[in-house]
């Protein structure tokens, strides 16, 4: 993505050019540091208010950066495991995840095939539940075995990941990308199916094939909700860049 020399609003050096299948230019070693958050801290109620505690409410995400999720569905994604730093490439759809004000359940809206952010509702429970409040933001959902090697790794306790998403063969003059990070985690029953909703209305060809429907149906689901994003678009400007925290 765009050269960037400065340093975020954790104070966190970016690490100069960030190209594509870089890896947000977080920490240094392939984008993923053992804590790979700013000071090594969880943001409110662990991964934005994900999982039943608390959250304190946060700004929602800018739409900017909802749509540029939601035209992208193959992320770069960083992570660490035993041997240090990895990256491995995942399909994934974008959704949006609404806080527990509304009783815990809150509605997705995922991004249609056509690559924008198309209004598909799925009012059903997102897997925030609990009491608290947190700002609406992005879930991004992905399929993949944990007997992978990124499997293994993101089921581990406290794990973050960092990730890019941009599309190939663009120009400088008009380069538009993203950088993230956030935490995992595998989804079960009535969450399992309402991000597997998303999925395929994102991917309508897996519906499609019985087989391949059958193969991704025994196979984990993830959620990965950033707590942080980028925006890049060179289009508005070298180096222009737009952020959200979801702390």
């Amino acid at each position: 993505m765009a050269e960037m020399s400065g340093a975020d609003d954790s104070g966190e050096d970016t690490g100069g050019e960030a190209g594509p299948g870089a890896t947000a230019g977080v920490g240094g070693a392939a984008g993923s540091g053992a804590t790979a958050g700013p000071g090594g801290a969880a943001g409110p109620a662990g991964a934005a208010g994900v999982g039943g505690a608390s959250g304190a409410a946060g700004p929602d995400c800018p739409e900017a950066i909802r749509r540029a999720l939601a035209a992208h569905t193959t992320m770069t994604l960083a992570y660490v495991d035993e041997d240090g730093p990895q990256a491995c490439a995942v399909l994934y759809a974008t959704g949006v995840a609404s806080g527990a004000e509304h009783g815990g359940a809150a509605g997705m809206e995922a991004g249609g095939p056509s690559g924008g952010a198309s209004g598909v509702a799925s009012g059903v429970a997102s897997g925030v539940a609990g009491a608290g409040t947190v700002g609406a933001g992005p879930a991004l959902y992905f399929v993949t075995a944990t007997t992978t090697r990124h499997g293994r790794a993101l089921v581990e306790p406290g794990a973050r990941v960092a990730f890019t998403a941009q599309r190939d063969g663009q120009e400088w003059s008009g380069l538009t990308g993203l950088q993230g990070r956030g935490r995992c985690r595998p989804l079960s029953g009535a969450e399992r199916a309402a991000g597997w909703q998303v999925y395929v209305e994102r991917f309508p060809f897996v519906t499609a094939s019985d087989r391949l429907r059958a193969a991704l149906e025994r196979t984990t689901l993830w959620e990965l909700r950033p707590d942080w994003l980028r925006l890049i678009d060179n289009g508005q400007g070298f180096g222009h860049k737009e952020e959200w925290s979801g702390r």
